[in-house]
């Protein structure tokens, strides 16, 4: 009976985060610095999805008590603990060879070039449709907001 209750209040809460209006911003967060398990259900009972590494960045879809329903770049759902989630923000770069640049402009230096998948770590808000990000290694500049995915 318990179970029921707890999947109809996590229905309930699901149903009305999509009837809020679409303007709403995104929420993003990260990993913690531990890897964390995604479920498919907002319970350790739930079927273990998939073990997160730490820094990946994931879209809040909706928060339920200690459980935090979130969207990976594939654009799948699951869930994990809200603790295993950090503010400490991360992107994933979402086209191959994106450069990062010294300006946040075409006409600057570049810096480095990811691929597809590398993550970087959030330095500073968008501005203009650019993005400072810094590599784990240390270096850093700017990318396009066009070519990330989680900001």
């Amino acid at each position: 009976m318990k179970r029921r209750i707890v999947w109809a209040a996590a229905l309930a809460a699901i149903a009305a985060t999509l009837a809020a209006p679409a303007a709403r911003a995104a929420e993003f967060k990260s990993v913690g610095a531990a890897p964390a398990i995604l479920y498919d259900a907002p319970s350790e009972r739930g079927r273990k999805m998939f073990v997160a590494p730490r820094g990946m960045p994931v879209e809040v879809v909706l928060s339920y008590g200690e459980w935090t329903k979130v969207r990976d770049v594939a654009g799948d759902l699951s869930w994990v603990e809200a603790k295993a989630l950090d503010n400490r923000r991360h992107v994933v770069v979402s086209t191959a060879g994106a450069r990062v640049r010294a300006s946040a402009d075409e006409a600057g230096a570049v810096v480095f070039t990811a691929d597809k998948g590398v993550l970087l770590e959030l330095a500073e808000p968008i501005s203009s449709g650019w993005i400072k990000v810094r590599h784990r290694d240390g270096q850093g500049g700017y990318i396009r907001a066009a070519d990330i995915w989680g900001d």
